[in-house]
């Protein structure tokens, strides 16, 4: 494949994902709830930390003395997605997991996670149990897009090998033909060693989106 072919084919494919991004199809109708805003029916935790309902939200806490990753993982399944996550982190670094399987391991899950961190790396991908960071942001490119202390809009497009990472409207990672995971849960993290209070407002999934053609 020549250099316009590569160029014209990634053009396309960044194309479709960002007219699937947070700004495309917000009120579309085919978006399931995977957290019904009154209990965690529906998730499971792993040792570490505390996750409850309040308000509304899920909150997920830990404490510094705590050395366990804090899992919460959604009972499905899940492959070729758009996922819906609005967040906001008050205190430590925190993460959303998606095509990720559990293991008899202190982290819990092996697979990708979108970084939320509130002071660096968010939007960024990191693989816990593989190759660590695979999409480290800048600090100044998370000074454009991250918005401290508020409510922010991560969405995570994946579609067989090709996933894309968006927050708040910007493109924040990319990966083709990626060796990882193609199914897997989804979970949502509390880093070990660390205080945390991270809250997560909105939490939907659009599976099979017929509108992302890569």
């Amino acid at each position: 494949m020549n250099k316009l072919s590569i160029f014209v084919s990634g053009s396309i494919f960044l194309l479709a994902l960002y007219s699937c991004g947070p700004q495309g199809d917000r009120t579309a109708t085919n978006w399931q709830p995977l957290f019904n805003h009154q209990n965690l029916d529906g998730w499971h935790a792993s040792p570490g930390g505390t996750w409850q309902v309040v308000d509304g939200y899920i909150v997920g806490k830990s404490s510094a003395d705590e050395p366990l990753h804090g899992i919460l993982l959604h009972d499905g399944v899940y492959d070729d997605f758009k996922l819906r996550v609005v967040y906001r982190a008050i205190e430590g670094n925190s993460g959303v997991y998606f095509r990720v399987e559990e293991v008899d391991d202190p982290v819990h899950v092996y697979g990708l996670q979108a970084e939320i961190d509130p002071e660096k790396d968010a939007g960024g991908l990191y693989e816990t149990g593989g190759r660590n960071w695979v999409v480290q942001p800048t600090p100044e490119d998370v000074k454009k897009w991250y918005k401290p202390n508020e409510w922010n809009e991560m969405v995570i497009v994946c579609k067989g090998r090709d996933l894309a990472v968006f927050l708040n409207g910007y493109q924040t990672a990319e990966l083709h033909d990626d060796p990882g995971r193609t199914s897997g849960l989804i979970g949502l993290q509390l880093h070990g060693n660390m205080d945390m209070d991270v809250q997560f407002k909105d939490i939907l999934i659009m599976e099979s989106p017929d509108d992302l053609n890569l």
